[in-house]
């Protein structure tokens, strides 16, 4: 039986790069006319499959009917955050007449590169990946043809469209806001080898403190946080000196920050202030 036919395959064949390949059969920008109807023309010829199931023809739009949304155990798990970007999506997808197919991708999947057999077959129209998998997952997805979108994650190494928080520029707006009401010593708590998104923030965070004239003292940078309560509990009573002001990459240690405080016996925000990601119910829920 003949394997399918791969965007690679194409792209080994004419002596282009598979992102070109992939930017001409999906109608993007970044390849000349002549150079998307050779890709088209080849793709028919060796009888790639796009998606659905039909042959890619020249000028052919793709139609979608069924979406996948994947995602890592611990996405799904991330209730607060991810749970309202599901439901959004459940509610455009419904909106626009398509089926919605939800899978969640385990850590040993994930290292065998274990396809769900609707991507095997390429049985979907469209897949959604939210948040982080593994590099090397996500490109085996996209190297099946399906077109794909990625939500909250984006990597040197991928080569899709993403959807993002503008996180370098919210951070510099947060801590404008800090230094506007005076607070000269802020300090940075999250792990920045979690999330690109994280460490993000954590440039956004940089150039505030460089723009408005703020001190940077490494016992303030948390860059390594783990989400616990203990853990930040710990790392905070171990300071010499507290600064007046916290900012968080999200809610979950924005809350445990909030409490930590309390704990060594500061008023928020009389004595210190905290800013944190994401507005979900963790921050609808502390006090304040």
């Amino acid at each position: 039986m003949k394997n399918k036919v791969t965007m690679q395959d194409i792209a080994d064949t004419l002596n282009v790069s598979k992102n070109s390949v992939s930017q001409a059969l999906t109608g993007k920008d970044g390849v000349s006319e002549e150079t998307r109807r050779l890709i088209a023309e080849t793709a028919e010829r060796m009888g790639y499959v796009y998606g659905n199931g039909r042959r890619t023809r020249i000028g052919e739009t793709p139609g979608f009917g069924t979406i996948a949304l994947i995602a890592s155990d611990y996405a799904f798990s991330m209730k607060s955050f991810f749970g309202e970007i599901y439901l959004s999506i459940e509610k455009e997808v419904k909106n626009r007449g398509c089926e919605l197919i939800i899978q969640p991708i385990g850590r040993e999947n994930a290292q065998a590169l274990y396809l769900p057999p609707f991507l095997q077959k390429q049985s979907v129209d469209g897949v959604l990946i939210l948040s982080h998998i593994t590099t090397n997952y996500i490109n085996a997805v996209i190297d099946t043809g399906i077109p794909t979108v990625l939500i909250d994650h984006h990597d040197p190494d991928i080569q899709a469209d993403s959807i993002l928080t503008n996180n370098r520029f919210a951070t510099y707006e947060a801590v404008r806001h800090l230094a506007e009401l005076g607070h000269l010593y802020i300090g940075f708590i999250g792990n920045i080898d979690v999330s690109p998104s994280y460490y993000e923030r954590l440039e956004g965070f940089r150039m505030a403190a460089r723009r408005f004239g703020l001190e940077i003292r490494d016992e303030w940078m948390l860059t390594d946080a783990l989400e616990e309560s203990g853990f930040v509990l710990e790392k905070m009573t171990s300071l010499k000196q507290q600064p007046t002001a916290w900012l968080c990459v999200n809610d979950g240690l924005g809350f445990m920050v909030n409490s930590a405080l309390q704990q060594l016996g500061l008023k928020v925000p009389d004595d210190a202030s905290v800013v944190s990601f994401d507005n979900g119910y963790l921050s609808r829920l502390a006090t304040p």
